[in-house]
């Protein structure tokens, strides 16, 4: 898969391609039925399938400010977005130029002259352009003067209600970790590399793995059960806490990670943190020994937790 960053970078697509536009954070079920819905027709065409999406987003470049939490980071959209039949990402950056260019301008410098567009897949109340003013009748309506299908992206639901980014930002923030994986089709996950900390963890005797999480606010909050990828051929059990440690006066949100039974040295490894249960919410201790006290019964029910997990994945009862 190609990542192509800015139209300046495109390069030619003398038969055109097949494509959908959309933030993806988080890559869900939603996405991945939009996605396989564009695969299909990419092979049918034999068209490369192209996925457009924008940096920052739309609603986080109009708010200025507080915005609702990312699922995935930039990096950890392209590699949810390489596990499928995508063949480039052209990111657009959105800023006050592309803010202000107006909805026709827009489908011929990007959709026509930049990408040659034969099959378009989006929502039915997808709005873009200056003002919002292109909606899907507009590309209805371009498409079949200048030769290229646009076709409404499938709704999927689970349980009644369509998945969205949203409801599972929603699960997450009430902990209901089992919820937000049936919507996303795997566990919530969260990436980076092991970074230097201060080692208060090591003194207080549950070295942690310290992972930057490198954006404005996490979607989770709190105590979890969690599997590291990335340093065994199996995932490596822990127990996790994603926020400010407020007990030692912590300021910047990060996520520590204890692994069970390990000790080898990690330090600029990357890693894939899978969140499978919540245990608690963040708390201020009054001490750094009832901390401790409280990271051992952590420890224990983390364990505890996978010991039934494992029974349930061998099929015991």
């Amino acid at each position: 898969m190609e990542l192509i960053r800015g139209l300046r970078n495109l390069p030619r697509f003398p038969c055109g391609c097949v494509a959908t536009i959309g933030n993806f954070d988080g890559v869900h079920l939603g996405h991945q039925a939009v996605l396989g819905q564009l695969a299909e027709k990419a092979q049918e065409l034999g068209l490369p399938a192209v996925v457009i999406t924008f940096e920052p987003y739309p609603q986080e470049f109009f708010a200025r400010g507080a915005t609702p939490p990312r699922l995935t980071r930039f990096r950890e959209k392209i590699q949810a977005l390489r596990r499928y039949s995508v063949d480039r990402v052209l990111c657009l950056r959105f800023d006050r130029a592309l803010a202000s260019t107006p909805a026709e301008d827009f489908i011929r410098r990007i959709l026509i002259e930049g990408l040659g567009v034969r099959y378009l897949v989006v929502g039915d109340d997808f709005r873009f352009g200056y003002r919002r003013q292109g909606d899907f009748a507009m590309l209805k309506a371009a498409g079949a003067q200048q030769g290229f299908q646009v076709a409404n992206q499938h709704t999927f639901s689970i349980d009644g209600a369509r998945v969205s980014s949203t409801r599972i930002r929603e699960a997450l923030a009430r902990g209901d970790l089992r919820g937000a994986e049936k919507l996303l089709g795997r566990p919530y996950r969260m990436c980076g590399r092991v970074a230097c900390g201060d080692q208060r963890g090591r003194m207080l005797g549950f070295p942690t793995a310290n992972i930057y999480l490198h954006r404005k606010a996490s979607p989770v909050q709190g105590v979890f059960a969690v599997e590291v990828f990335g340093l065994d051929a199996n995932p490596l059990p822990g127990v996790a806490n994603v926020g400010t440690r407020p007990t030692v006066d912590g300021t910047r949100a990060l996520l520590e990670v204890h692994l069970f039974d390990f000790g080898q040295d990690i330090y600029g490894r990357y890693v894939q943190v899978d969140f499978l249960h919540k245990l608690r919410d963040e708390q201020r201790f009054a001490s750094l020994d009832e901390l401790k006290a409280q990271i051992a019964v952590d420890g224990q029910q983390a364990r505890d937790f996978f010991s039934d997990l494992n029974k349930c994945r061998s099929g015991q009862t």
